[in-house]
């Protein structure tokens, strides 16, 4: 079981950076074990896949959309995963949700393969 709380969102002019954060509450299995991945949602439409993280951090994967402005990071000591976010465009307003993924196939970019989810935090971008 994984618990997941998102932190770090708010309202940004557009051209700023926000660092997004999820920390991850587990039992049975350690934090490593995980995959991690973050998805967003816009209003409107249908949550999309963000950026994932192999369980060591030695493989990342990013949605065409965000790659080169977004990095996504973990600390295993802190059952912590990051998303810093740069260069951010009104475009990228949305709820963001880290996921967590049992059974690692990497890279994990669709919802279903993911087992637990954070319940979201919103991040909104003027222009």
């Amino acid at each position: 079981q994984v618990q997941l709380v998102e932190s770090g969102g708010g309202l940004v002019q557009a051209g700023g950076s926000l660092r997004l954060s999820c920390t991850a509450s587990t039992s049975g299995r350690t934090f490593s074990t995980y995959a991690m991945g973050w998805f967003r949602q816009a209003p409107g439409k249908e949550r999309e896949f963000v950026a994932v993280i192999s369980r060591r951090g030695g493989h990342d994967g990013y949605a065409d959309s965000v790659k080169g402005r977004f990095t996504i990071a973990r600390d295993n000591a802190k059952n912590t995963l990051y998303l810093q976010m740069n260069s951010l465009k009104p475009e990228d307003t949305a709820v963001y949700f880290c996921a967590a993924e049992e059974e690692p196939v990497f890279p994990a970019t669709r919802e279903d393969e993911y087992d637990y989810w954070g319940q979201g935090t919103q991040v909104t971008v003027s222009s």
